[in-house]
């Protein structure tokens, strides 16, 4: 995927060199490059971002366990 970004960022580069001012070659590299390939790449890192965000969750959660696990041993049964 982010040879595709580099390419159409390549491609766009060259169009913004072409513009007749600067002020049209930065706006069309903005508008035409970053911004797009900005929302491309944001939208496909979506499943791994959830990924990301499970596997923390499950590490909180056993990281919980494992605090509650020596303080559940070290108390004395109930009479």
């Amino acid at each position: 995927m982010f040879i595709v970004a580099i390419g159409w960022l390549y491609v766009v580069l060259m169009m913004s060199i072409t513009e007749t001012t600067p002020v049209a070659g930065v706006m069309t590299f903005i508008l035409y490059g970053l911004v797009p390939v900005a929302l491309l790449l944001y939208i496909s890192g979506g499943r791994q971002r959830k990924r990301r965000r499970a596997a923390e969750q499950q590490e909180r959660q056993r990281q919980a366990a494992a605090a509650e696990q020596p303080a559940a041993a070290q108390e004395p049964p109930p009479p």
